[in-house]
């Protein structure tokens, strides 16, 4: 039997509101539609539609910005309000590339009932950046000193806030006790002890917490959810997923501002509890190479992977984590490692089994990153009877062995090298990159999704989710309970690297199971590969 690609290109299916489906398999024109009709009765698969978000009415939400910033100005775009610098850095973009369409799309992206009420920043020039863009005669921004000072005023619902590791538990429990609503950056907490305080405080608290994984508003993970869920992929045994990035500002070697300097950034505040050193804007501006305040690659970028696929899977915790690694590529006084291989294992997660009952069970999730090389590895769920690459769009092939797809494979209807579905939202709609990291974030679905063929800010959704969720009620998607799993899943990882041995939890009583002579935070502090005294090790 003959299977040629002008068949599968006459195979194509029309393009759905959500962007372009297809599926494999025709083997020629004639029973082109009775072909890809069976194929589809198998998979029982459809995009995912966005979900419906009650209006955020009444009164406008009062947020309050906590860091300002690259992530910080981030959080404001998708809040509605861009800096002068940026809206004309944008516009010279857009001449000199018109399918740089980040401007267009911040103009077109909808109103947000919100008032941009304060901004708190430890660097003088950053606050006042964002006062000269966004306060105006009918909204005066206010700058407080302090993130206390904020929460306590009285004139804010809700902060953002979006600094170093260090701060993120200590902000976010102090707002949620004074029933102020929280959005915070990844990874939720710094060390384990904040991890179970920043839940009991979000349990006690009357506010909404939000963690920034935007992903889940992705509509190619909605779609992949679905997919795993009706088992077209079998018994998934293995994940492989990956950072590949090769460049300074992707290995955060982030620009000094020329203006900064110990009258300008408010230091003793910056370091916390951090230990204490002398001011260096080394530090300060490039603070996710220090253990000290950032969670390097496990918190920073693993936790992006984990939780997109956690948002797929509902995997949870794992029951162990191994990771090994080191300073390979950066060696420039970091004591975090640039190359990073982590191996969680779930021996009792199954995704259900086309197999004998009892014949599959358990599951290892690979990460494996590198910032000294760009090549491109993409995010593989790999199951018994298909393989699903994960990105912004998603791609099925049946394997060869499949037990579900075995009557279709030997008929031909399906290859093992063709695949069997595809769902790109952003089906002829040209994107235009900036930049490697850019790239990077892009390729997993993390910077932006498609609905009716339209590029939306996927942080604008998330944020909107979290505002609605605030004025309306109901859950939002990425709340404590999710933001517990990925912050202990990455200390897990952060403490087996430091530590060089397998760290397990213990699912029944909710703890990291200890290990003698060793407290978990005072490793997940210390500035570097922690050594074991030889009592211990001997013991």
């Amino acid at each position: 039997m003959s299977w040629t690609r002008r068949d599968l290109l006459k195979g194509l299916g029309g393009l759905p509101i959500l962007g372009a489906v297809w599926w494999a398999g025709a083997a020629s024109v004639v029973n082109r539609k009775k072909k890809r009709s069976e194929i589809l009765n198998q998979l029982n698969i459809s995009p995912s539609l966005p979900p419906a978000v009650p209006g955020i009415g009444g009164d406008p939400v009062r947020v309050g910005i906590i860091g300002f910033g690259i992530r910080g100005e981030q959080l404001c775009r998708s809040l509605g309000f861009a800096t002068d610098e940026w809206k004309e850095e944008m516009r010279l973009a857009a001449e000199e590339d018109p399918n740089n369409k980040a401007l267009e799309d911040f103009l077109s992206q909808n109103k947000l009932n919100v008032n941009l009420a304060g901004i708190c920043d430890v660097f003088d020039v950053r606050a006042e950046k964002a006062l000269r863009s966004f306060s105006t005669p009918e909204n005066k921004i206010k700058r407080y000193t302090t993130y206390k000072e904020m929460i306590s005023s009285g004139e804010i619902d809700a902060v953002v806030i979006a600094t170093p590791d260090h701060w993120h538990a200590p902000m976010a429990i102090e707002a949620l006790n004074n029933n102020v609503h929280v959005y915070v950056e990844k990874p939720m907490t710094h060390t384990v002890e904040e991890t179970y305080r920043l839940k009991e405080a979000a349990q006690a608290s009357k506010a909404t917490l939000q963690v920034g994984h935007q992903h889940r508003q992705t509509l190619s993970f909605r779609t992949a959810r679905d997919i795993v869920e009706k088992g077209t992929l079998g018994h998934v045994s293995l994940i492989q997923t990956n950072t590949n990035r090769n460049d300074d500002n992707g290995a955060w070697n982030y620009d000094i501002h020329d203006q900064a300097s110990a009258q300008t950034i408010d230091w003793e505040q910056f370091l916390g509890s951090a230990p204490k050193i002398p001011f260096n804007k080394n530090h300060f501006f490039r603070w996710r190479k220090w253990w000290a305040y950032g969670s390097g690659l496990s918190g920073d970028l693993l936790t992006h992977d984990y939780d997109r696929l956690n948002c797929v899977l509902n995997m949870g915790i794992p029951d162990a984590v191994s990771a090994s690694g080191g300073i390979y590529t950066h060696n420039d006084g970091r004591n975090v490692p640039d190359v990073l291989q982590v191996n969680m294992e779930f021996p009792r997660f199954s995704t259900g089994s086309s197999q004998a009952k009892g014949k599959e069970k358990g599951m290892t999730f690979c990460y494996s990153a590198s910032l000294g090389n760009s090549f491109g590895r993409p995010t593989i769920l790999m199951g018994h009877d298909a393989t699903m690459e994960l990105g912004n769009k998603l791609t099925i092939w049946p394997d060869v062995a499949s037990t579900r797809y075995a009557d279709m494979l030997e008929a031909e209807k399906m290859r093992p090298n063709i695949p069997i579905y595809q769902y790109n939202p952003a089906a002829n709609v040209p994107d235009a990159i900036s930049s490697a990291t850019s790239q990077y974030f892009a390729d997993k679905g993390l910077m932006w999704t498609y609905i009716d063929g339209v590029r939306v800010d996927s942080t604008f959704l998330h944020m909107r989710e979290w505002l609605s969720v605030i004025k309306n009620g109901g859950e939002v998607s990425c709340g404590i309970k999710e933001g517990f799993d990925e912050a202990i899943s990455a200390h897990m990882a952060g403490l087996s690297w430091k530590l060089g041995r397998r760290i397990e939890w213990d699912s029944e009583n909710e703890m990291l199971k200890p290990i003698e002579g060793i407290n978990f935070d005072e490793v997940l502090l210390f500035n570097g590969k922690w050594e074991t005294p030889t009592e211990i090790l001997e013991g």
